[in-house]
């Protein structure tokens, strides 16, 4: 009876051996969200210096192929230094282009404004205005404007007037000089005072009268 009491007490701690789990094997588990990240981060792209050049949609060139890196670039040779691209004189945009379109290796103008501005106002192409009374303009193909300004005469008087619409000022009394402080026409003898008779220079209006005295008139000083 002690024989089989003992033989139980070796089967009893020889059951917890046989059947403990297995080894686990991490490779039959997949990794976490936070493993997985950490390995993608130490992915390696291939390096195409020195080897060939890439353009702007991942497209590969071999060494000594020609190609556009881009929409709007200039052509460019793959080299072991990398794209050596053309640098063309490109011609220069009209100042007044409204419309420049890059699509290729030199912008491009597309549309040019067809009217002239002139003090903040548009004219048509060969239209012609007048902004002041003076001047006389017209609208170039150029989009520039040209104006002619009047060449007024000089007046024949000393008070001439501006009237509306009209450049030139016009004397509304005649021809005219001054006497002193005294305006007079011209073409006859005016007396100014009691001794001095005065008339304008012939066609030199702008020039003071020439007076002559002549016999005092009125009191005489005491």
């Amino acid at each position: 009876m002690a024989l089989h009491i003992h033989e139980a007490w070796i089967l009893l701690f020889l059951i917890p051996a046989l059947v403990a789990p297995a080894a686990i094997n991490h490779e039959d588990y997949p990794a976490d969200e936070g493993d997985q990240a950490s390995s993608n981060d130490n992915l390696i792209f291939d390096d195409y210096r020195g080897k060939g050049c890439v353009d702007d949609s991942g497209f590969v060139y071999k060494l000594g192929e020609r190609f556009f890196p881009g929409h709007s670039n200039c052509p460019c040779v793959c080299t072991e230094d990398g794209p050596v691209c053309d640098q063309p004189e490109c011609p220069k945009i009209h100042p007044k282009c409204t419309k420049v379109e890059h699509n290729g290796c030199c912008p491009e103008c597309k549309e040019v404004k067809n009217f002239c501005e002139y003090h903040g106002k548009n004219y048509k192409i060969l239209e012609e205005f007048k902004p002041s009374p003076c001047e006389w303009c017209r609208c170039e193909p150029s989009n520039e404007v040209h104006c002619v300004v009047a060449d007024c005469a000089v007046p024949e008087c000393v008070n001439p007037v501006y009237e509306p619409e009209q450049c030139c000022p016009v004397c509304k009394n005649g021809p005219n000089c001054f006497a002193g402080t005294t305006i007079i026409p011209a073409g006859i003898e005016v007396k100014v005072d009691d001794c001095n008779i005065c008339h304008c220079h012939n066609g030199d209006w702008w020039k003071p009268a020439q007076c002559s005295k002549r016999e005092c008139q009125g009191k005489q000083a005491l």
